[in-house]
């Protein structure tokens, strides 16, 4: 049975249609107003075999920071449904690295019902710009409202930083790909139990 979900988010700010199956083969139709933001998804959604149906309009032509911010709300509490009630029979723990030449991503997560999210980095990061007006800070909000809604710790390091926002984001959108997709993963080991001693995650 493949675990699925769909999301709605309405406000006066942002409109977002989301249909998510964590047990795809990475297959996305995603349109945003932010084209920079719409590639990193589609990394990270065909990195980590989910599908991903979004669509989104928002008032961007005031700013892409309630866009971006609501996409990781709807996203995030995607995610959360699609793995039900009591994430039942999960690895919950991922960790994966992805290199851009000297740039490294990494990811480590670890789905605990406990939002959090963490950025690091091993040396001071330039001010950068992308495309669509999308900076470091803007990918900061998005994961911080991704883990949060999904109930995950999330930490995310940067090794080598680029002068390239573009490089350094997409090791960081693959990385996180690849974690989610080991944390989501069915371990038969678990026979169907949650992966906690407490015995619920919630």
């Amino acid at each position: 049975m493949q675990r699925r979900a769909e999301m709605e988010r309405k406000s006066k700010e942002t409109q977002i249609k989301a249909s998510l199956n964590i047990d795809g083969s990475g297959q996305t139709k995603i349109k945003t107003p932010i084209g920079f933001l719409d590639h990193m998804l589609e990394l990270f959604i065909f990195h980590g075999f989910f599908d991903l149906d979004l669509s989104v309009s928002g008032d961007t032509h005031i700013d892409i920071h309630h866009t971006n911010e609501d996409i990781g709300i709807v996203l995030g509490k995607a995610f959360k449904k699609a793995l039900g009630e009591q994430k039942a029979g999960i690895r919950r723990f991922g960790y994966a690295f992805a290199p851009m030449e000297a740039t490294v991503g990494r990811c480590v997560i670890d789905i605990s019902g406990r939002g959090f999210f963490r950025f690091n980095s091993e040396s001071p990061m330039p001010s950068q710009k992308g495309t669509d007006g999308y900076e470091f800070s803007h990918f900061e909000h998005f994961m911080e409202s991704f883990a949060h809604n999904l109930g995950a710790n999330l930490v995310m390091t940067l090794q080598n930083p680029s002068d390239d926002l573009h490089t350094n984001l997409e090791t960081m959108f693959k990385s996180l790909g690849l974690a989610l997709d080991q944390a989501t993963t069915i371990d038969p080991r678990r026979l169907g139990h949650v992966p906690s001693t407490k015995g619920i995650i919630d």
